[in-house]
């Protein structure tokens, strides 16, 4: 284990028993600063960080020797840190903590630099760098980095513990001096080198001009205007209340983002809705269109079929009137010829009987060629007349073998 680190304390001390270990006087500036990085050394090795570091917890071990061993106590709010798992919280001592715990920001093991630099001030003054009249103001000065090394406190510092300090006091943590950048720190260094070539009459001379009014004026302040643990408990309350607030605003966060969805899908399912009522209305449309067009078809095949037995029935009347019409001139035909081929067997028989009572006599011939002639002006006057259609039905037969018959 590292000199002066009592690493067996893991628990809470009780405002009394811290009270039986505090020193009545200011602890020596090197020598403590020297335990404190020794002891917070061996906890960041171990990815441990105490998130309280401050005056108050740290103890010694002996109060009556000359240079007393320290130990650091309260470990109630030290967390492991882990590697790739985001930390957050406030907690802690106001004018200790670092701007990441203010700000409620990712936190690691350069809170406790940060409150290291605190301490050594306070030390080196006895004056608190970001202490204000009220909690909020000491939070403000902290997250602005409010501070400076008055003259009246800082007159007899070397300029390399001024650096110290403002290599701690860093806001952005990845500036801010490491647990083994500190120990290596020249002022670090030279007060170690130095510490050990003075002689015991010398370090006790040096521990009474520690002694100082001031220090002490701020050791009253702090602990007697108030209870030991009561601003830690406000600030517990403080810190509660803002991982409430923190969970609330995660949830409506979460609110957000599911409304933001949920607003996104009904905007989605509207435009989709949209679409296919845009889609259904030409159909409907394109379909009534159809409808119609087969409507006006249907309704010209109607009036087409209309016209069509009008038609039929204009011809069956006129084709009746037609048969009518040809039967009764087919009765006239069938009189007519009866009439003209009796007519013509009178003609017939007048013309044969002329020339029956003398049987052969040389007037023969001029009979024949007359009967000729007279048969050839009679066919020809019934083609004139009746266009012919007669004479199929009527034997004309004019000849001489007639007249015989």
């Amino acid at each position: 284990s590292c000199p002066g680190w009592h690493r067996c304390q893991s628990r809470r001390w009780s405002a009394s028993t811290a009270s039986s270990f505090r020193a009545p006087t200011p602890l020596l500036p090197r020598r403590t600063l020297w335990q404190i990085l020794e002891g917070v050394q061996y906890l960041h090795t171990h990815n441990i960080a105490h998130f309280d570091l401050k005056p108050e917890n740290i103890m010694l071990l002996d109060k009556n020797v000359p240079l007393p061993r320290i130990k650091l106590i309260d470990f109630g709010l030290a967390h492991k840190m882990e590697a790739g798992v985001e930390f957050k919280n406030i907690f802690g001592t106001p004018e200790f903590v670092a701007p990441e715990i203010v700000n409620y920001e990712p936190l690691g093991l350069e809170a406790d630099m940060w409150s290291i630099g605190v301490i050594t001030y306070i030390l080196l003054s006895g004056a608190s760098p970001f202490l204000g009249e009220s909690k909020q103001d000491t939070l403000g000065n902290i997250s602005a980095v409010n501070y400076e090394f008055d003259e009246e406190f800082f007159c007899h510092t070397s300029d390399q513990a001024k650096d110290f300090i403002s290599q701690l006091l860093q806001k952005d943590r990845r500036k801010r001096l490491t647990i083994q950048a500190a120990l290596n720190h020249p002022w670090i260094k030279s007060n170690e080198h130095r510490d050990e070539n003075k002689t015991p009459e010398r370090k006790k001379r040096e521990r009474r001009q520690l002694k100082t009014k001031r220090l002490r004026e701020y050791t009253l302040k702090s602990h007697s205007s108030m209870p030991p643990n009561n601003t830690y408990a406000n600030f517990e309350r403080f810190a509660r209340v803002v991982e409430d607030i923190g969970r609330m605003e995660d949830a409506f966060t979460g609110l957000a983002v599911a409304r933001s969805t949920l607003r996104g899908d009904v905007d989605a399912l509207a435009s989709v809705c949209d679409e296919k009522e845009a889609w259904y209305r030409r159909e409907g449309e394109g379909a009534r269109h159809d409808l119609s067009q087969i409507r006006y078809e249907f309704r010209k095949a109607e009036a087409l079929r209309r016209h069509l037995q009008d038609d039929v029935r204009a011809f069956g009347r006129s084709l009746a009137a037609a048969g009518e019409r040809y039967r009764e001139r087919q009765g006239r035909y069938d009189a007519l010829r009866a009439e003209l081929s009796s007519e013509l067997h009178w003609v017939q028989e007048v013309v044969g009987g002329g020339g029956g009572g003398g049987g052969s006599s040389p007037d023969g011939g001029f009979s024949t060629v007359f009967n000729n002639e007279v048969n050839e002006a009679l066919k020809e006057l019934l083609s004139r007349s009746c266009g012919g259609e007669l004479l199929s039905g009527i034997d004309l037969d004019l000849s001489e073998s007639g007249q015989q018959r």
